[in-house]
């Protein structure tokens, strides 16, 4: 049995969706009429309301993603919006904020850069805020990703040390504000001088210049070594991350910005003594509901602070956000919000 928003009336039996046909430049985004997808037992259809773009959705466009990733394919590893159709024994009503990540969606099945998706059961988070949905649509993949490096990946608590390499990346800057309220001290880098100031605005207590070596800027600040590192550039620096460890110490690679994923004749023993090891790449569950809600209060508050770089409406506008985030050139998170 299914609930949906408007019991007895008739689907509407398309959308407008933006479509990746075949990889290749901006031009290969097509929006497109397409049928509403159809809800599978144990999925939820959501009309999306907002969703980021992501840099990984650029490396889909491009036909840069693993060979999991098909064509035609809209795009869309996130979204927000409201529940229009459910299981009945899933506990998500019509009209019900929700929100969605990660498990595959815009990959191995359409995504959100539609009027409607659908997505397993599983994957998504039910919220209720009075935040405009341009701020709420920045927020499922980036404090999702966030979140869980700091406490899957590195367990981080109250009065720790963090390093953030990566800092200004839109991760980077979720994972201060989160790691600030949690009550941990933050370092977070930046290769440029002139984005400084945007670390310090997201909480940092201490911006660092990444020139490439960073282990004896931090071991000026903390002479141990930090209690825990968090890794968004990636292998091309992961040695030099794990030396800003102290003994018994976590490093958590989580991403890599800078485009390496892997280390030539890797050994054990390129890490320190005692330092640990961990990566992440998770998934909606591990963002539960009463995380997101808390998130969500501490934004409403003023708490935390989402680093937004430019709101674009309808999805005429998908191809000038998806130039934007490629160019690198705006810090923070981009937003698409669907008005129709």
């Amino acid at each position: 049995m299914s609930q949906s928003t408007a019991a007895g009336d008739a689907v509407q039996a398309t959308m407008r969706a933006v479509v990746v046909t075949r990889p290749g430049g901006l031009d290969a985004l097509e929006l497109k009429e397409v049928p509403v997808p159809v809800r599978k037992a144990g999925w939820v259809r959501i009309r999306v309301k907002a969703f980021g773009i992501n840099e990984s959705e650029v490396t889909t466009r491009k036909g840069e993603s693993d060979p999991e990733v098909t064509y035609p394919r809209v795009p869309g590893i996130e979204g927000v919006g409201v529940v229009d159709e459910a299981d009945e024994d899933s506990r998500l009503r019509p009209g019900q904020q929700v929100a969605t990540m990660m498990g595959n969606m815009g990959r191995t099945y359409d995504g959100s850069y539609a009027q409607y998706v659908s997505v397993p059961a599983a994957q998504v988070v039910p919220f209720e805020t009075s935040l405009p949905w341009d701020v709420v649509g920045a927020l499922p993949e980036m404090f999702q990703t966030a979140y869980g490096s700091l406490t899957t990946g590195l367990g981080l608590q109250a009065g720790q040390t963090l390093l953030i390499r990566g800092g200004t990346s839109t991760v980077g800057l979720s994972a201060a504000t989160l790691a600030k309220d949690l009550g941990a001290t933050v370092l977070s880098t930046t290769r440029s001088p002139n984005r400084a100031g945007e670390l310090r605005a997201a909480g940092v207590d201490h911006p660092l210049i990444d020139k490439g070596a960073l282990a004896d800027q931090v071991r000026e600040l903390m002479p141990d070594g930090v209690d825990a590192a968090l890794e968004l550039v990636g292998c091309s620096v992961l040695a030099d991350t794990l030396r800003t460890v102290r003994r018994h110490g976590t490093a958590c690679f989580t991403g890599a910005l800078a485009g390496q994923w892997s280390i030539n004749d890797f050994t054990p023993f390129m890490i320190p003594v005692g330092v640990r090891l961990a990566s992440y790449a998770g998934e909606a569950a591990d963002l539960p509901a009463d995380v997101f809600a808390r998130q969500l209060q501490a934004v409403a508050e003023g708490r935390l602070r989402v680093p937004v770089a430019k709101v674009y409406h309808g999805l005429e506008q998908v191809r000038d956000a998806q130039d934007d985030v490629e160019s690198g050139t705006t810090p923070g998170k981009h937003v698409v919000v669907l008005d129709d």
